[in-house]
């Protein structure tokens, strides 16, 4: 219990941001885009932290997740091969949400698949061709995507229960408890996993393949099926980005949103649970703080150099890096040793 204390009172001061802001709408908004990309960036987490695998095209499941979540919300009628016409009528955005996490999880084992058989290199340039093919289909499938037009009037969430009626779910501050509903439904998850069985497989196949194969463990297997639950959550992720902008186009693939999620688990403290978190809000929040007085162009600079500073000060990231400082302020004083005297 004592080493989960930590996320629970990170937990108790985000339900109590918005009482503090005063429901201030830009604030609100930064807080929630900045919530979607930490949840997209704790399922990154899980494979470059717990498995050592590098997703470079990890934005493709975010993508995926949010058109496939908005067109099955939104509707669609497209031609495909042989003059075969497909009709779908609009489903409502939960179900959406749904198809998302599954749409995505497919996507999720055939890249693994694909790619796990030889690792390393091989499973960075498979997830930056997949990204990029993606991206591709979203901007020149103009009847299905729209393509740079982009997808527009995407229902937002309806939550409601028997009985008791239905709320859509289109203020800011209704948005941002969803957001945090599901991006704690996933660090729970990601806990439950890490601690499991399959959690000490991913971290052995991390540490020593080689052992960790002579111990029978199915290195491809779990490898897949890391990335399988990976990319779920990233769709989760998109889905729910989706569904709060209410418009999507092809630049949800941009890679420089890949880079902002590899940045947010490093200075976090990859292979941490709360490491993408404090690094997401950290990387996340800082261009808020920075827009007034800086350009683009510098704040990336800023981003640079702040990432440097952590990695100098905290090479493992922020959250080992204050689990040491604590934990060595905690350390007992080394007792003083005997002296011996002879006469």
């Amino acid at each position: 219990m004592n080493r989960h204390l930590p996320a629970l009172a990170l937990l108790a001061a985000l339900v109590a941001v918005p009482l503090a802001l005063g429901n201030e709408p830009y604030l609100l908004n930064a807080l929630i885009t900045t919530g979607i990309v930490t949840i997209a960036a704790m399922s990154l987490n899980l494979l470059l932290g717990f498995t050592g695998q590098l997703s470079l095209g990890h934005i493709a499941f975010f993508g995926i997740g949010a058109y496939v979540s908005a067109l099955t919300s939104l509707g669609f009628d497209v031609e495909l091969v042989f003059g075969i016409r497909v009709v779908h009528e609009p489903w409502p955005a939960a179900v959406g949400f749904g198809l998302a996490v599954l749409a995505t999880a497919a996507c999720g084992y055939l890249v693994g698949r694909l790619s796990f058989r030889v690792r390393g290199a091989y499973f960075v340039i498979v997830t930056i061709s997949f990204a990029e093919v993606v991206r591709l289909v979203a901007l020149n499938w103009v009847e299905l995507t729209q393509g740079p037009l982009a997808l527009t009037g995407i229902p937002p969430f309806t939550l409601g229960l028997p009985g008791l009626g239905s709320t859509t779910l289109r203020t800011k501050l209704q948005n941002y408890y969803l957001v945090l509903v599901v991006g704690t439904l996933c660090y729970a998850l990601i806990a439950r996993l890490v601690g499991s069985r399959f959690g000490r497989a991913m971290r052995g196949l991390k540490e020593n393949e080689s052992l960790a194969l002579s111990v029978g463990i199915d290195a491809t297997r779990t490898l897949t099926l890391a990335a399988v639950i990976s990319a779920a959550m990233a769709g989760a992720a998109g889905s729910l980005y989706a569904h709060y902008l209410r418009i999507i186009d092809p630049d949800v693939f941009l890679f420089s949103t890949t880079v902002t999620m590899v940045i947010m688990v490093v200075g976090g403290g990859k292979g941490t649970l709360l490491g993408p978190i404090v690094g997401g809000l950290i990387f996340g929040l800082l261009p808020v703080a920075l827009r007034p007085v800086m350009v683009p162009e510098a704040q990336w600079m800023v981003f640079g150099l702040v990432l440097i500073a952590i990695q100098f000060v905290m090479p493992r990231g922020i959250v080992p890096g204050l689990a040491r400082l604590f934990a060595w302020r905690r350390a007992p004083a080394p007792a003083p040793r005997a002296v011996e005297v002879r006469s």
